[in-house]
This record gives structure tokens, sequence and C-alpha cells, in this order.
């Protein structure tokens, strides 16, 4: 059973249509990357999934017990959020917040899982430091471990590795590949950098307003010669 199921979705805002009759499935371990030009749906399509944004039809169902409260996401970050007057510890346990319910305090359980997070990530030693001093490439490995805090299951990731310089970049990746791979996390990548987020891709999203291919990595190569791609990403 599929982790999300798109079901010819449309998302329109004021009468415009950002996302038109979108339909795929996400099932759980798989590494998807969600291509197009910018202005596409993109990372509207992602909000929708998140339960932010409402489709003006279709249906988004998810399945395999996952709730959409528990999806972890890692959305594009602005020069305000990078200059957070936080710790990082702080930063990484705020991911705790919708598995809280009731509660107004973090418990044991929730600084034992932000904790275990931060040393996935390897900003453990980080903790007690203000999340803007950090370089990029560490900024956005708490906001992962943060993103992990509220979700076993699946990442939702918009653009990751925007402004990063290539080696941050290139460890970035390493980190998305491993927990996708050896800890068993379903990936959804939106991604302007192709050779980077498409090297550890099993399917991929290509779209432009509506949908333009959905289907394996193999089958993306097949269809879109090198020189055309220009224009997905």
């Amino acid at each position: 059973m599929a982790l999300i199921a798109i079901q010819d979705v449309t998302i329109a805002f004021e009468g415009t249509v950002a996302v038109d009759r979108v339909s795929f499935e996400v099932a759980r371990g798989d590494y998807l990357v969600i291509v197009g030009e910018n202005g596409s749906g993109k990372s509207t399509l992602m909000r929708a999934m998140l339960g932010l944004v409402k489709p003006r039809s279709g249906r988004i169902v998810y399945g395999d017990g996952l709730e959409k409260n528990r999806i972890g996401y890692l959305p594009q970050q602005t020069a305000a959020q990078r200059d957070f007057p936080a710790s990082v510890e702080e930063v990484v346990l705020s991911g705790c917040v919708n598995r809280m319910g009731t509660r107004f305090f973090y418990n044991r359980a929730d600084r034992e899982k932000a904790l275990g997070n931060m040393k996935l990530l390897d900003v453990e030693r980080l903790r007690k430091k203000s999340y803007r001093t950090l370089s990029g490439g560490q900024q956005q490995r708490a906001l992962l471990a943060r993103a992990l805090c509220a979700t076993d299951a699946m990442l939702l990731l918009d653009e990751p590795v925007t402004g990063l310089d290539p080696n941050a970049a290139a460890e970035f990746y390493e980190v998305i590949r491993s927990l996708n791979r050896d800890h068993g996390v379903t990936v959804v990548m939106v991604s302007h950098d192709l050779s980077g987020a498409m090297r550890d891709a099993g399917k991929v999203l290509v779209m432009n307003r509506g949908m333009d291919f959905f289907g394996s990595l193999e089958d993306y190569r097949t269809r879109f010669a090198e020189g055309m791609v220009k224009g997905h990403g």
C-alpha cells in the first residue's frame, strides 16, 4: 500500500491553477525527486502533501500507517530563518511538537529522540551553540535532525542544497542516501540540482503545472536526452 497517493490533484489560488491534475504514488522506501521549471507547482504540491494546502479537486490519500502530521519537512530557508536566535538543541527539539498532543512541555522521550537525531546527523557537539552561528551545511543538518523528530517514515525536502558549497551539498546527499538506504526513510525531494539529486533517485516526477512524467530514473533518462532536461531543473 502506498504511503501517499496523489489522485488527480488540482490546486489553484484565486483562479490561477498552480498544479493541474497530478497523479502518482509514493511507496515506503521510495526516493522520489520532483523537478520542473520555476513556478511549475513543485513546492505547492509538497505543501499539499503536508496538508498545508487544500486541493481544488482530487484527493491525497495517506496509507500504510502514515499520518500527515507525522511527515518530516525541510522547507527552503529564508534569510530571517538562517538568523534564528535559538540553540541547535532548541531547533531540533521543536520537531517534536506534533508528537506532544495536549502536553505543554517536552518529555524525556522527546529529548532522547532529539539527541538521537543530533547524533545521527553529527550535530550533537553543536547542540548548545546558537543556530545562527553555524555554517550553511551545519544548519541543514540541524534542520534535517528537526525533521526526523517528526517522523520515522517520510521526509519531504524542498531544495535542500540551495546555498550550500559543493562539498557541503555532497555531504548532505550522502546523509540523505544513508537515511533512505540504511534507515528505511522514504524521501521526496524537490530540487534544481539535477546531477546531485538524481544520483540516488529511484523515481522522478517532472512537472510543468501538470505532470509531464512519472516513473523510474532509468525511464526518465531514456525519455529525456541529456540535452533536453535543462528546463526540468
